[in-house]
Protein backbone atom coordinates (compact mmCIF):
# COMPACT_ATOMS: atom_id res chain seq x y z
CA UNK A 1 0.00 0.00 0.00
CA UNK A 2 1.47 3.56 -0.96
CA UNK A 3 1.97 6.34 1.49
CA UNK A 4 -1.10 8.46 -0.47
CA UNK A 5 -4.22 7.53 -1.27
CA UNK A 6 -5.27 7.88 -4.67
CA UNK A 7 -8.32 9.49 -3.61
CA UNK A 8 -6.28 12.36 -1.89
CA UNK A 9 -2.99 13.16 -3.77
CA UNK A 10 -2.17 17.13 -2.90
CA UNK A 11 -1.54 17.47 -6.87
CA UNK A 12 -2.70 15.95 -9.84
CA UNK A 13 -0.80 14.10 -12.85
CA UNK A 14 -0.12 17.69 -14.64
CA UNK A 15 2.83 17.94 -12.11
CA UNK A 16 4.81 15.78 -14.64
CA UNK A 17 4.06 18.17 -18.18
CA UNK A 18 6.84 20.51 -18.69
CA UNK A 19 5.99 24.25 -18.02
CA UNK A 20 5.10 25.23 -21.61
CA UNK A 21 2.39 22.49 -22.05
CA UNK A 22 0.73 23.36 -18.46
CA UNK A 23 0.40 26.86 -19.46
CA UNK A 24 -0.96 25.82 -23.19
CA UNK A 25 -3.68 23.44 -21.03
CA UNK A 26 -4.48 26.09 -18.85
CA UNK A 27 -4.43 28.91 -21.07
CA UNK A 28 -7.93 31.05 -20.92
CA UNK A 29 -9.11 28.38 -18.32
CA UNK A 30 -10.25 29.33 -14.98
CA UNK A 31 -9.88 26.83 -11.65
CA UNK A 32 -12.43 26.95 -9.16
CA UNK A 33 -11.94 28.28 -6.03
CA UNK A 34 -11.57 25.16 -4.21
CA UNK A 35 -8.91 23.45 -5.89
CA UNK A 36 -6.81 26.58 -6.31
CA UNK A 37 -4.31 24.94 -3.82
CA UNK A 38 -3.93 22.09 -5.70
CA UNK A 39 -3.56 23.98 -9.09
CA UNK A 40 -0.34 26.00 -7.65
CA UNK A 41 1.31 23.17 -6.77
CA UNK A 42 1.14 20.88 -9.49
CA UNK A 43 2.34 24.05 -11.28
CA UNK A 44 5.61 24.17 -8.97
CA UNK A 45 6.37 20.79 -9.21
CA UNK A 46 6.07 21.08 -12.99
CA UNK A 47 8.08 24.40 -12.95
CA UNK A 48 10.65 21.90 -10.58
CA UNK A 49 10.58 18.98 -12.62
CA UNK A 50 10.99 21.03 -15.75
CA UNK A 51 14.52 22.06 -15.46
CA UNK A 52 15.37 18.50 -16.24
CA UNK A 53 13.43 18.39 -19.52
CA UNK A 54 15.97 19.56 -22.02
CA UNK A 55 18.67 16.57 -20.81
CA UNK A 56 16.12 14.07 -22.05
CA UNK A 57 15.52 16.49 -25.46
CA UNK A 58 19.21 16.34 -25.83
CA UNK A 59 19.56 12.76 -24.67
CA UNK A 60 16.52 11.83 -27.35
CA UNK A 61 18.12 14.18 -30.12
CA UNK A 62 21.31 12.21 -29.87
CA UNK A 63 20.36 8.43 -29.63
CA UNK A 64 17.12 7.96 -31.11
CA UNK A 65 15.32 10.83 -33.06
CA UNK A 66 16.65 9.58 -36.03
CA UNK A 67 16.24 5.99 -35.32
CA UNK A 68 13.49 4.62 -38.00
CA UNK A 69 10.95 2.19 -36.00
CA UNK A 70 12.05 -1.07 -36.87
CA UNK A 71 8.07 -2.37 -36.62
CA UNK A 72 4.59 -0.54 -36.82
CA UNK A 73 2.62 -0.75 -33.73
CA UNK A 74 -0.19 -2.89 -32.41
CA UNK A 75 -3.13 -1.05 -31.03
CA UNK A 76 -5.41 -2.27 -28.65
CA UNK A 77 -8.55 -0.37 -29.47
CA UNK A 78 -12.32 0.05 -27.66
CA UNK A 79 -14.02 2.24 -25.14
CA UNK A 80 -13.33 2.38 -21.56
CA UNK A 81 -13.89 -0.18 -19.62
CA UNK A 82 -14.00 -2.80 -22.61
CA UNK A 83 -11.41 -4.76 -21.59
CA UNK A 84 -8.59 -3.06 -22.87
CA UNK A 85 -6.13 -3.59 -19.66
CA UNK A 86 -6.43 -7.16 -19.19
CA UNK A 87 -5.70 -7.79 -22.99
CA UNK A 88 -2.81 -5.57 -23.23
CA UNK A 89 -1.11 -7.25 -19.56
CA UNK A 90 -1.60 -10.15 -21.34
CA UNK A 91 0.44 -9.30 -24.75
CA UNK A 92 2.68 -7.66 -23.20
CA UNK A 93 4.01 -10.76 -21.42
CA UNK A 94 5.53 -11.21 -25.05
CA UNK A 95 9.07 -9.78 -24.25
CA UNK A 96 9.16 -8.74 -28.31
CA UNK A 97 6.74 -6.15 -27.26
CA UNK A 98 7.73 -2.14 -26.07
CA UNK A 99 4.72 -0.23 -24.21
CA UNK A 100 4.44 2.86 -22.04
CA UNK A 101 5.40 2.32 -18.35
CA UNK A 102 2.98 3.61 -15.16
CA UNK A 103 5.99 5.57 -14.84
CA UNK A 104 6.05 7.03 -17.78
CA UNK A 105 2.55 8.49 -17.86
CA UNK A 106 3.17 10.87 -15.02
CA UNK A 107 7.00 11.73 -15.90
CA UNK A 108 7.58 11.24 -19.54
CA UNK A 109 10.26 13.77 -19.54
CA UNK A 110 12.01 11.90 -17.05
CA UNK A 111 12.92 8.97 -18.83
CA UNK A 112 16.29 8.93 -19.73
CA UNK A 113 17.64 11.24 -17.10
CA UNK A 114 16.83 10.79 -13.05
CA UNK A 115 14.26 7.56 -13.68
CA UNK A 116 15.87 5.44 -10.63
CA UNK A 117 15.71 8.28 -8.51
CA UNK A 118 11.94 9.20 -9.15
CA UNK A 119 10.51 6.20 -10.18
CA UNK A 120 11.20 4.48 -6.44
CA UNK A 121 10.20 7.52 -5.14
CA UNK A 122 6.63 7.23 -7.14
CA UNK A 123 6.41 3.54 -6.11
CA UNK A 124 6.79 4.68 -2.30
CA UNK A 125 3.81 7.33 -2.89
CA UNK A 126 1.24 5.59 -5.53
CA UNK A 127 -1.19 2.63 -4.44
CA UNK A 128 -0.72 -0.81 -5.02
CA UNK A 129 -4.14 -1.02 -6.61
CA UNK A 130 -6.27 0.77 -8.94
CA UNK A 131 -9.35 2.08 -7.03
CA UNK A 132 -11.82 1.26 -9.63
CA UNK A 133 -11.18 -2.12 -10.18
CA UNK A 134 -8.40 -3.89 -7.91
CA UNK A 135 -6.29 -4.39 -10.60
CA UNK A 136 -2.22 -4.33 -9.51
CA UNK A 137 -0.33 -1.00 -10.00
CA UNK A 138 3.24 -0.60 -10.54
CA UNK A 139 5.90 1.80 -11.83
CA UNK A 140 6.64 -0.84 -14.46
CA UNK A 141 3.31 -2.27 -15.09
CA UNK A 142 1.72 -1.29 -18.91
CA UNK A 143 -0.53 1.65 -19.33
CA UNK A 144 -2.26 3.61 -21.29
CA UNK A 145 -0.32 6.49 -23.27
CA UNK A 146 -2.36 9.25 -23.05
CA UNK A 147 -1.65 10.17 -19.40
CA UNK A 148 2.00 10.60 -20.96
CA UNK A 149 1.02 12.70 -24.17
CA UNK A 150 -1.17 15.23 -21.80
CA UNK A 151 2.46 15.48 -19.86
CA UNK A 152 3.57 16.46 -23.38
CA UNK A 153 1.87 18.49 -25.26
CA UNK A 154 -2.13 19.99 -25.01
CA UNK A 155 -3.69 18.20 -27.80
CA UNK A 156 -4.53 15.32 -26.10
CA UNK A 157 -8.20 14.15 -25.30
CA UNK A 158 -7.53 13.26 -21.41
CA UNK A 159 -7.11 17.18 -20.85
CA UNK A 160 -10.91 16.79 -19.78
CA UNK A 161 -10.09 14.92 -16.24
CA UNK A 162 -8.85 18.45 -15.37
CA UNK A 163 -10.79 20.65 -16.83
CA UNK A 164 -14.27 18.71 -17.44
CA UNK A 165 -16.82 21.34 -18.20
CA UNK A 166 -14.79 21.17 -21.93
CA UNK A 167 -15.35 17.42 -22.04
CA UNK A 168 -17.33 17.62 -25.49
CA UNK A 169 -14.56 20.34 -26.97
CA UNK A 170 -12.00 18.03 -26.24
CA UNK A 171 -13.75 15.09 -27.96
CA UNK A 172 -14.24 16.93 -31.26
CA UNK A 173 -10.78 18.09 -31.28
CA UNK A 174 -8.55 15.61 -29.41
CA UNK A 175 -10.55 12.08 -29.71
CA UNK A 176 -11.93 12.16 -32.82
CA UNK A 177 -9.55 14.59 -34.58
CA UNK A 178 -12.68 16.08 -36.26
CA UNK A 179 -11.71 19.89 -35.79
CA UNK A 180 -7.90 19.24 -34.73
CA UNK A 181 -5.22 22.01 -36.63
CA UNK A 182 -2.96 20.73 -38.68
CA UNK A 183 -0.25 22.34 -36.63
CA UNK A 184 -1.88 19.93 -33.90
CA UNK A 185 -1.62 17.51 -35.82
CA UNK A 186 1.44 17.36 -36.64
CA UNK A 187 2.53 18.02 -32.69
CA UNK A 188 0.51 15.09 -32.45
CA UNK A 189 2.56 13.07 -34.84
CA UNK A 190 6.26 14.57 -33.49
CA UNK A 191 5.20 13.49 -30.09
CA UNK A 192 3.52 10.29 -30.22
CA UNK A 193 6.26 9.15 -32.62
CA UNK A 194 8.89 10.51 -29.40
CA UNK A 195 7.24 8.90 -27.03
CA UNK A 196 6.81 5.36 -29.02
CA UNK A 197 10.65 5.43 -29.37
CA UNK A 198 11.50 6.08 -25.52
CA UNK A 199 9.09 3.45 -24.77
CA UNK A 200 10.91 1.01 -26.45
CA UNK A 201 14.43 2.24 -25.88
CA UNK A 202 13.29 1.69 -21.95
CA UNK A 203 11.06 -1.76 -21.86
CA UNK A 204 13.96 -3.60 -24.97
CA UNK A 205 11.07 -4.03 -27.03
CA UNK A 206 10.69 -4.07 -30.75
CA UNK A 207 7.41 -3.61 -31.81
CA UNK A 208 5.44 -0.89 -29.98
CA UNK A 209 2.01 -2.76 -28.25
CA UNK A 210 -0.79 0.59 -27.62
CA UNK A 211 -3.59 0.41 -25.14
CA UNK A 212 -4.99 3.12 -25.38
CA UNK A 213 -9.11 3.90 -25.53
CA UNK A 214 -8.54 7.76 -27.05
CA UNK A 215 -6.77 5.95 -30.19
CA UNK A 216 -10.55 4.22 -31.14
CA UNK A 217 -11.41 7.83 -32.72
CA UNK A 218 -7.80 8.39 -34.30
CA UNK A 219 -7.86 4.92 -36.69
CA UNK A 220 -7.22 7.53 -40.03
CA UNK A 221 -4.64 9.11 -38.54
CA UNK A 222 -2.94 6.01 -37.19
CA UNK A 223 -2.80 4.36 -40.26
CA UNK A 224 -1.78 7.49 -41.94
CA UNK A 225 1.47 7.41 -39.65
CA UNK A 226 1.73 3.54 -39.63
CA UNK A 227 0.79 1.66 -42.42
CA UNK A 228 0.82 -1.36 -41.38
CA UNK A 229 0.24 -1.42 -37.71
CA UNK A 230 -2.02 -4.08 -36.34
CA UNK A 231 -5.46 -3.33 -34.66
CA UNK A 232 -7.11 -5.14 -32.34
CA UNK A 233 -10.78 -3.78 -31.41
CA UNK A 234 -12.86 -4.96 -28.13
CA UNK A 235 -16.17 -4.49 -27.90
CA UNK A 236 -18.36 -5.16 -24.18
CA UNK A 237 -21.56 -5.55 -23.01
CA UNK A 238 -23.10 -2.04 -22.57
CA UNK A 239 -24.91 -2.37 -19.80
CA UNK A 240 -21.04 -3.04 -18.37
CA UNK A 241 -19.17 -0.53 -20.08
CA UNK A 242 -21.64 2.09 -19.08
CA UNK A 243 -22.14 1.20 -15.12
CA UNK A 244 -18.03 0.61 -15.36
CA UNK A 245 -17.45 4.02 -17.04
CA UNK A 246 -19.39 5.93 -14.85
CA UNK A 247 -18.12 4.25 -11.55
CA UNK A 248 -14.35 4.90 -13.33
CA UNK A 249 -14.58 8.18 -14.61
CA UNK A 250 -16.43 9.57 -11.10
CA UNK A 251 -13.67 7.81 -9.29
CA UNK A 252 -10.46 8.78 -11.52
CA UNK A 253 -11.89 12.38 -12.11
CA UNK A 254 -11.56 13.43 -8.18
CA UNK A 255 -7.53 14.12 -7.57
CA UNK A 256 -7.31 15.56 -11.17
CA UNK A 257 -10.30 17.83 -11.60
CA UNK A 258 -9.15 21.86 -11.43
CA UNK A 259 -12.64 23.10 -11.98
CA UNK A 260 -16.28 21.47 -11.25
CA UNK A 261 -18.41 19.83 -13.35
CA UNK A 262 -22.52 19.11 -12.69
CA UNK A 263 -22.73 14.97 -12.38
CA UNK A 264 -25.79 15.12 -14.65
CA UNK A 265 -23.62 16.84 -17.48
CA UNK A 266 -20.96 14.14 -16.81
CA UNK A 267 -22.94 11.43 -17.20
CA UNK A 268 -24.59 12.65 -20.13
CA UNK A 269 -21.25 13.65 -21.79
CA UNK A 270 -20.48 10.04 -21.20
CA UNK A 271 -23.34 8.68 -23.54
CA UNK A 272 -22.95 10.94 -26.26
CA UNK A 273 -19.67 10.49 -26.68
CA UNK A 274 -19.01 6.63 -26.55
CA UNK A 275 -21.52 6.83 -29.62
CA UNK A 276 -19.61 9.47 -31.36
CA UNK A 277 -16.34 7.42 -30.57
CA UNK A 278 -18.60 3.96 -31.43
CA UNK A 279 -19.54 5.53 -34.99
CA UNK A 280 -15.73 7.07 -35.66
CA UNK A 281 -14.41 4.03 -35.46
CA UNK A 282 -17.14 2.29 -37.40
CA UNK A 283 -16.64 4.99 -40.40
CA UNK A 284 -12.68 4.64 -40.46
CA UNK A 285 -12.08 1.19 -40.01
CA UNK A 286 -12.25 0.68 -43.54
CA UNK A 287 -9.16 2.18 -44.00
CA UNK A 288 -7.03 -0.99 -41.91
CA UNK A 289 -5.37 -3.04 -44.39
CA UNK A 290 -7.39 -6.19 -45.15
CA UNK A 291 -5.65 -8.83 -41.85
CA UNK A 292 -4.01 -6.36 -39.84
CA UNK A 293 -7.69 -6.00 -37.49
CA UNK A 294 -9.11 -8.34 -35.17
CA UNK A 295 -12.89 -7.72 -33.30
CA UNK A 296 -13.04 -9.56 -30.18
CA UNK A 297 -16.25 -9.56 -27.88
CA UNK A 298 -14.51 -8.94 -24.53
CA UNK A 299 -16.61 -11.69 -23.10
CA UNK A 300 -15.07 -14.25 -25.87
CA UNK A 301 -11.34 -13.19 -24.52
CA UNK A 302 -12.80 -13.38 -20.80
CA UNK A 303 -13.99 -16.97 -21.15
CA UNK A 304 -10.84 -18.31 -22.35
CA UNK A 305 -8.05 -15.97 -23.00
CA UNK A 306 -5.33 -18.31 -24.09
CA UNK A 307 -6.82 -19.56 -26.96
CA UNK A 308 -8.24 -15.72 -28.17
CA UNK A 309 -4.61 -14.57 -27.56
CA UNK A 310 -3.01 -17.10 -30.12
CA UNK A 311 -6.03 -15.91 -32.54
CA UNK A 312 -5.01 -12.88 -31.98
CA UNK A 313 -1.40 -13.96 -32.87
CA UNK A 314 -2.64 -16.15 -35.99
CA UNK A 315 -4.91 -13.47 -37.15
CA UNK A 316 -2.71 -10.40 -37.13
CA UNK A 317 0.44 -12.95 -38.51
CA UNK A 318 2.58 -11.63 -35.06
CA UNK A 319 5.53 -13.30 -34.79
CA UNK A 320 6.93 -15.09 -31.47
CA UNK A 321 3.71 -16.63 -29.65
CA UNK A 322 5.19 -19.75 -29.03
CA UNK A 323 8.36 -17.60 -27.54
CA UNK A 324 5.81 -16.15 -25.21
CA UNK A 325 3.48 -18.41 -24.63
CA UNK A 326 5.08 -20.21 -21.35
CA UNK A 327 5.02 -16.32 -20.05
CA UNK A 328 0.96 -15.47 -21.02
CA UNK A 329 -0.04 -18.96 -18.97
CA UNK A 330 1.58 -17.90 -16.24
CA UNK A 331 0.78 -14.61 -16.03
CA UNK A 332 -3.09 -15.92 -16.87
CA UNK A 333 -2.93 -18.76 -14.01
CA UNK A 334 -1.71 -15.68 -11.64
CA UNK A 335 -5.42 -14.11 -12.65
CA UNK A 336 -7.49 -17.55 -11.82
CA UNK A 337 -8.07 -16.32 -8.23
CA UNK A 338 -8.92 -12.32 -9.22
CA UNK A 339 -12.04 -10.90 -8.13
CA UNK A 340 -14.13 -8.61 -11.07
CA UNK A 341 -16.41 -5.59 -9.89
CA UNK A 342 -19.78 -6.93 -10.16
CA UNK A 343 -22.41 -4.67 -11.59
CA UNK A 344 -26.44 -4.77 -11.09
CA UNK A 345 -28.43 -2.63 -13.61
CA UNK A 346 -31.42 -0.66 -12.30
CA UNK A 347 -34.44 0.47 -14.06
CA UNK A 348 -32.81 3.85 -15.04
CA UNK A 349 -29.40 2.42 -16.27
CA UNK A 350 -31.36 0.14 -18.64
CA UNK A 351 -33.34 2.58 -19.95
CA UNK A 352 -30.10 5.10 -20.41
CA UNK A 353 -28.24 2.61 -22.19
CA UNK A 354 -31.16 1.17 -24.59
CA UNK A 355 -32.13 4.75 -25.45
CA UNK A 356 -28.91 5.69 -26.25
CA UNK A 357 -26.49 3.07 -27.19
CA UNK A 358 -29.02 0.43 -28.74
CA UNK A 359 -26.98 0.21 -32.19
CA UNK A 360 -24.23 -1.47 -29.79
CA UNK A 361 -26.50 -4.59 -28.92
CA UNK A 362 -27.60 -4.48 -32.57
CA UNK A 363 -24.34 -4.57 -34.18
CA UNK A 364 -22.70 -7.08 -31.59
CA UNK A 365 -25.63 -9.26 -30.61
CA UNK A 366 -25.99 -8.66 -27.22
CA UNK A 367 -29.23 -9.10 -25.68
CA UNK A 368 -31.76 -6.04 -24.25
Amino acid sequence: MGLLEFSKLPINTLAGADPKTFRRIMAGRDIDREYRNKYRLTKAVGILLGMFKSIQDRRYARQLADQPLEHDPVFILGHWRSGTTFVHNVLACDKHFGYNTTYQTVFPHLMMWGQPFFKKTMAWLMPDKRPTDNLELAVDLPQEEEFALANMMPCTYYNFWFLPRYMQEYCDKYLLFDEISEDELREFETTFTKLIKISLWNTGGTQFLSKNPPHTGRVRELVKMFPNAKFIYLIRNPYTVFESTRSFFSNTIVPLQLERIDADVFERNILDIYTKLYHKYEEDKHLIPSGNLIEIRFEDFEADAAAMTRKIYDQLSLPGYDEAEPAIARYLEGKQGYKKNRYSYDERTVRLVQEHWKFAFDDWDYTL
